[in-house]
């Protein structure tokens, strides 16, 4: 298959997948879990889990590909995007919820590393501008999962609120895109693997498993590279979790207001990650990212200090652009630093390091947030965005041969 054709089918499998990850996301997942009776500390966790998931399963998944093949692992993780929507249905306790949300974050954890390495190898030197347009589409999913999920449970006003059944057609929707998913990726990826491991031993597969880890760990430059994306992360989800809340609490604006400033935010981020992704094939990758740090520490300290929807919407508007710097150049940088038989330990590493700061933004966000309130908090965060700055800078230099190079 040709390698653009080929892109152009992971991209609408992945659409697919993560439009079925988001109905069964927000806002459908809080609201369930507050149907199912839990408090804003269980909805939280609820929440939360899958992203846990990613935690420890991104790294070994994207190591696992390196050894078993990335149609094997893709496939691996289309099946848990096709199948747990369905289990869904039949939940009816909080407990069950959320063993169900941890098994369904392995699907973006086996799946999500691995179609960005197949991405980074057919790229070649177009990688940012891939990657970039793989993330974006990623994006249009999930912006469009969440309204569809939200306008299947509403109902008009003075009317019941949702029921069990609502819910439960949500999830068959969820499960259905899923399915699609599925079938699409086992029609793209039929064939034989291009670089499959034939005639290789379990203990040899082990030692390159091994290998592959330690290797990519052992590499300053791709931790730090990955940890900028991480803190960036940790950015965005404290802005995720209580921009919201300060702009109906503090700013005065209704709840559509709200949910349109973060809709800026992800629209600025999908439409100029492509260009800004181009840019850096081009121009080099480290500056983006320094400035998307910069972009994003200045958007998030603005934030309590505004009070309208348009002047926070401008301050999301800088804060998306910073987002779409940071991540348009950061995976392709480190597929960059690594040789290609290990790019799924890489994007593995990558993805864990993402997680971590995605799932710690909302926690220490909030334990700022109930400490020192709306504008030391989120000026400690961007300090925080600030500071890592001159550390990448001077960690990250690409033109140093390491004593021991990834992949060599």
């Amino acid at each position: 298959m040709h390698p653009l054709a080929a892109l152009t089918g992971l991209n609408a499998v992945g659409f697919l997948a993560r439009f079925s990850y988001a109905l069964a996301r927000n806002p459908v997942l809080p609201l369930f879990a507050l149907f199912l009776g839990a408090g804003p500390e269980a909805v939280g966790l609820a929440v939360g889990i899958s992203t846990v998931t990613g935690i420890f399963f991104k790294m070994p998944a994207g190591a696992v590909s390196d050894v078993i093949g990335r149609k094997r692992t893709m496939l691996a993780g289309l099946f848990v995007f096709g199948l747990l929507p369905f289990a869904y249905l039949f939940i009816e306790h909080y407990q069950a919820l959320v063993v169900v949300r941890f098994i369904h974050g392995l699907a973006t954890a086996i799946y999500g590393p691995v179609a960005m390495a197949v991405v980074a190898e057919m790229a070649g030197e177009r990688r940012g501008e891939m990657l970039s347009w793989f993330s974006s589409v990623m994006i249009v999913g999930t912006l469009l999962g969440a309204p569809i999920g939200g306008w299947m449970l509403h109902h008009a006003p003075g009317s019941p609120a949702p029921g069990l059944w609502d819910f439960r057609m949500v999830f068959l929707v969820s499960g259905a895109a899923g399915m699609a998913a599925l079938l699409l990726g086992l029609w793209f990826l039929r064939g034989p693997e291009a670089h499959a491991n034939t005639g290789v031993s379990l203990s040899e597969r082990l030692a390159k498993f091994r290998q592959g880890i330690r290797e990519v760990v052992a590499d300053r430059r791709v931790l730090l590279t990955s940890a900028m994306e991480g803190v960036q992360n940790m950015g965005m989800g404290a802005l995720e979790a209580f921009l919201p809340v300060y702009a109906v609490t503090r700013a005065g604006l209704n709840e559509l207001e709200a949910g349109m400033l973060w809709a800026v935010q992800i629209v600025v981020t999908m439409l100029s990650k492509p260009v800004l992704g181009k840019l850096g094939d081009s121009r080099g990758r480290k500056a983006p990212i320094a400035w998307g740090l910069a972009c994003c520490a200045v958007g998030l300290a603005a934030v309590p200090w505004l009070a309208s929807f348009w002047t926070l919407a401008v301050a999301a508007l800088v804060f998306g652009l910073g987002e779409a710097l940071v991540t348009s150049s950061s995976a392709a940088m480190v597929a960059d630093l690594c040789r290609k038989r290990h790019y799924g330990a890489a994007m593995g590493t990558f993805g864990t390091i993402f997680d971590v700061g995605h799932a710690s933004g909302p926690i220490l966000g909030g334990i700022l947030v109930a400490a020192l309130d709306f504008r030391l908090a989120f000026a400690v965060l961007a300090v925080v965005l600030l500071a890592a700055i001159p550390v990448f800078l001077a960690g990250v230099n690409l033109d140093e041969t390491p004593e021991r190079p990834v992949g060599a």
